[in-house]
């Protein structure tokens, strides 16, 4: 005959078995529930793809800052512009690869890039123009042109082509790395004004400061002139209006003008 005592002590076990799991059960049945959403170490980073061989700079620069102007309403027509969906710079692989060794460079120096516009679609463009062509139009004239009309523009701060078009062209301005605060240029992007020409205050070929009365700074123009060397030192050529524009001498599409939108 079966001894009592022993099948008390089995019933128990098979109760303690049928209850609650333990807590390592639990933990295990937590971790495999969340599974899906842990990234695995050897997951691949699908990027987005874009025509032409175009790539988002912040794949190529990992640390590039991005204020894309034309994007928001702080630009000088006061309004989105057609073509920006949304707040990305795009270009060429070989003019973002040229653009990752100025901002290798400059890393080195304790500054990384700040990108205000890239590749511009050509509905933008056309965009300029109508603004341009509209004299009722004058929303943001007292932040960016307070004394140039805009009948004067064509030509010298607005055109009906652009390197930027192309998949060229990028503006673009210094961060410190450690303060994170844009460089003082003396000037803000897309101000039309002689202020904003490299030869504003100095010689830009020969990097020499000439101060003048109620001009810019001395270290303002060095901050100009660091962006510029680097710049040119990789390729890529300045414009004689703007110390923040800059297209690479040797475009992948010189006579291509894209219209795709920035999505």
């Amino acid at each position: 005959m079966i001894n009592r005592s022993v099948i008390l002590l089995v019933f128990v076990l098979l109760v303690l078995g049928c209850g609650n799991p333990s807590r390592a059960q639990q933990d295990v049945s937590r971790d495999t529930e969340h599974m899906g959403a842990v990234t695995q170490p050897n997951s691949v980073v699908v990027r987005k793809q874009y025509p032409y061989g175009f790539v988002s700079v912040s794949d190529v620069i990992p640390d590039v800052e991005l204020n894309i102007r034309y994007y928001s309403t702080d630009n000088f027509v006061g309004r989105r512009i057609p073509g920006y969906e949304a707040p990305v710079a795009l270009l060429p692989k070989p003019v973002a690869d040229s653009l990752r060794a100025v901002a290798n460079e400059l890393r080195f120096m304790g500054y990384r890039l700040k990108i205000y516009d890239a590749y511009r679609p050509q509905k933008a463009v056309d965009e300029f123009m109508r603004w341009v062509n509209d004299p009722a139009d004058t929303l943001m004239r007292r932040r960016y042109y307070p004394r140039v009309q805009k009948s004067r523009m064509v030509g010298k701060y607005i055109a009906r082509r652009s390197a930027h078009t192309r998949g060229a062209a990028v503006d673009l301005t210094l961060v410190d790395i450690e303060t994170g605060e844009e460089l003082d240029m003396g000037g803000s992007f897309d101000w039309f004004g002689e202020e904003s020409r490299p030869s504003y205050c100095g010689d830009p070929d020969k990097m020499i400061y000439r101060p003048r009365k109620g001009g810019i700074s001395e270290q303002q123009f060095k901050h100009r002139m660091m962006l510029r060397q680097a710049m040119t030192a990789h390729g890529f050529r300045p414009i004689t209006s703007e110390w923040w524009h800059f297209s690479l001498k040797k475009e992948p599409y010189p006579r291509t003008y894209f219209n795709f939108d920035i999505r």
